[in-house]
């Protein structure tokens, strides 16, 4: 037994290792971890893909399916709209959208709540004359707290779920969480609404704030006259002022000796906030012509969400998903780093690009390829009676979990079958919807976890714990196991902490001499308050960049959040099993 339980924690280290290198893709991890257990016999060939059937997984696929439904219909970002009021002070509007956002993403996906709401976010920063980064941290923070509230919130709390069925023979109810999940959500967002963004740095004076975003794009030499030379042609760029970045010819990158003349169709990557009409005026050169015709056509700004259909395609690829609707102008500062051709390059998540198109285009768009808009705001229409069908489908899925006492992952199954089946969600968004990479890390790290169980090691590890807090007062206990997972989570993906912690917390309630919930809720916070860096979730990183923020401003607004957030799980537990 201690030889299964040292080969378990090693199997569990080594995969630890690899998630908070950041350098293995972290479904790939869970697989390579799935496997060791494999050939080191903690786990049978016959168990090695259960957990692709696990309840929590399916309810998870399913869930995204249906919120992505949700998205396109236009409902939420029209109730958005009207919850904010236009007229308000800078503080109110930032408190109703974050209030709103965190109630959406109490029943969508997290990622699904910041593209809705982030426009809007953008839009208060600007008519108050500051930063967007006064207002995108908050809005991903709250987004968070809004996941902690209710049994679909976020995947971790469907895999607390499934632990607590095998653990004690029950699953959590929908709103089993919503109490606690609630009191940090209000304290976290009334912190963050009235102090939080206050500590956020101020980079940009006033009249910075209102110049135009870094545009990276291609410009090429012309064949119809003789080509200008290399000094020339960086003279007349600073005059724009623009920054020529690289050169490319015939696709490869080349070193431009001073004197060396260009040749016909060499292409120019250039860094300017000036458009790229004017810097090919003032420069000699030519941008390639917008095949898009639409008198009322405007340029926004755009980022792009993980789980976009973009994600590894090339920026021709807009046009080409919108039938030549739509064209990519520029892109955003990722291109200045890597220095490569645009047409070599592959859209990543987190990227920013400059879209051109008609607004109507654009918003379908924006919406269907899950792009966060940043500088120009254009409500989806609502689908009608298409919108009241979907939202009658998933009311009657939630009723199904609360009343009917069903399976979440056959309750949210079903209204998945039903949207497919009655054409309320467009095929290619019902498996495009889906973050695969999530449900592999979820299915794979399933076993992982378990045989980390079944070998003893969490065990020891539990007595570890158990040790270390027994006698302790009630609300020590819970802020330990809440503040042990949270820091767990900086490291790793929300879902994999509560694959380890949520066992491991169980036992070690049980020798404490706790109840179980309370430590399982405890766990349920704390893998989901990734307040202290950008990598801890998704939609810290995508604000990133478009707040214009640093690693170390995360700690700076979400370090005191983080007291809020496990000084409320403390007190509020300690109430509820007391």
């Amino acid at each position: 037994m201690i030889g299964a339980a040292a080969t378990s924690a090693i199997i569990l280290v080594g995969a630890l290792a690899l998630f908070v290198s950041d350098r293995v893709r972290h479904d790939l991890v869970a697989l390579l971890a799935l496997f060791a257990t494999v050939v080191t016999g903690l786990v049978t060939p016959g168990q090695a893909f259960l957990g692709f059937a696990d309840p929590a997984v399916i309810a998870v696929a399913a869930i995204l399916v249906v919120g992505r439904a949700i998205e396109l219909s236009g409902v939420a970002a029209v109730v958005t709209r009207i919850a904010v009021p236009v007229s308000a002070g800078f503080t109110t509007r930032l408190a109703a959208l974050l209030l709103v956002a965190a109630l959406l993403s109490a029943l969508m996906n997290n990622i699904a709540a910041l593209v809705i709401t982030m426009p809007i976010a953008t839009e208060i920063a600007r008519d108050a004359r500051r930063s967007p980064g006064a207002t995108l941290m908050p809005l991903a923070f709250a987004t968070i707290l809004g996941g902690m509230t209710t049994l679909i919130g976020t995947p971790a709390n469907l895999i607390l779920s499934s632990v607590r069925e095998t653990e004690l023979g029950a699953p959590l109810g929908f709103f089993a969480m919503t109490p606690v999940g609630s009191a940090v959500a209000v304290v976290g967002l009334i912190y963050l609404a009235f102090m939080g963004w206050r500590l956020l740095p101020v980079r940009e004076s006033a009249a910075r704030r209102a110049r135009p975003p870094w545009r990276i794009f291609e410009l090429s030499v012309p064949t119809t006259v003789t080509p200008p030379g290399a000094a020339g042609v960086r003279t007349a760029l600073r005059g724009v002022p623009a920054r020529w970045l690289a050169l490319h010819r015939h696709g490869q990158r080349i070193q431009v000796a001073p004197g060396v003349a260009l040749q016909p169709q060499d292409r120019l990557l250039i860094a300017t906030r000036a458009n790229r009409m004017l810097a090919a005026e003032r420069s000699g050169l030519v941008h390639d012509a917008t095949s898009v015709d639409a008198p009322d056509a405007v340029t926004t700004r755009v980022v792009v969400a993980h789980g976009s259909f973009m994600v590894g395609l090339s920026h021709a690829a807009v046009s080409i998903r919108s039938r030549g609707r739509l064209a990519v102008v520029a892109v955003g500062p990722r291109a200045a780093k890597e220095k490569q051709s645009l047409d070599a390059m592959r859209i990543e998540s987190g990227d920013q690009l400059f879209i051109h198109g008609a607004p109507a285009d654009l918003a379908d768009f924006v919406t269907r390829a899950r792009l966060l808009e940043i500088d120009r705001v254009d409500p989806v229409p609502v689908a009608g009676l298409r919108a009241l069908a979907i939202l009658a489908i998933f009311g009657l899925a939630v009723a199904a979990v609360v009343i009917g006492g069903a399976a979440p992952s056959l309750a949210f199954m079903a209204a998945a079958v039903a949207l497919a089946a009655t054409r309320l969600i467009a095929a290619d968004e019902i498996y495009g919807s889906i973050d695969w990479s999530i449900i592999v890390l979820l299915a794979a790290m399933i076993p992982v976890g378990h045989s980390f169980e079944t070998s003893g090691a969490a065990a020891i590890a539990a007595q570890l714990i158990s040790n270390s807090l027994a006698g302790q007062a009630l609300p020590v206990m819970l802020a330990a196991i809440c503040l042990v997972t949270l820091l767990l989570s900086i490291f790793l993906n929300n879902v994999a902490t509560a694959i380890i912690m949520g066992p491991l917390a169980i036992s070690a309630a049980r020798l404490l001499g706790i109840d179980p919930d309370a430590a399982l809720l405890a766990v349920l916070i704390g893998a989901s308050a990734d307040f202290l860096t950008p990598i801890g979730h998704h939609n810290n990183l995508l604000v990133m960049g478009p707040g214009g923020y640093r690693f170390g401003d995360y700690i700076r607004m979400g370090a005191l959040l983080v007291v809020l957030t496990v000084g409320t799980v403390a007190f509020t537990l300690s109430a509820m099993f007391g």
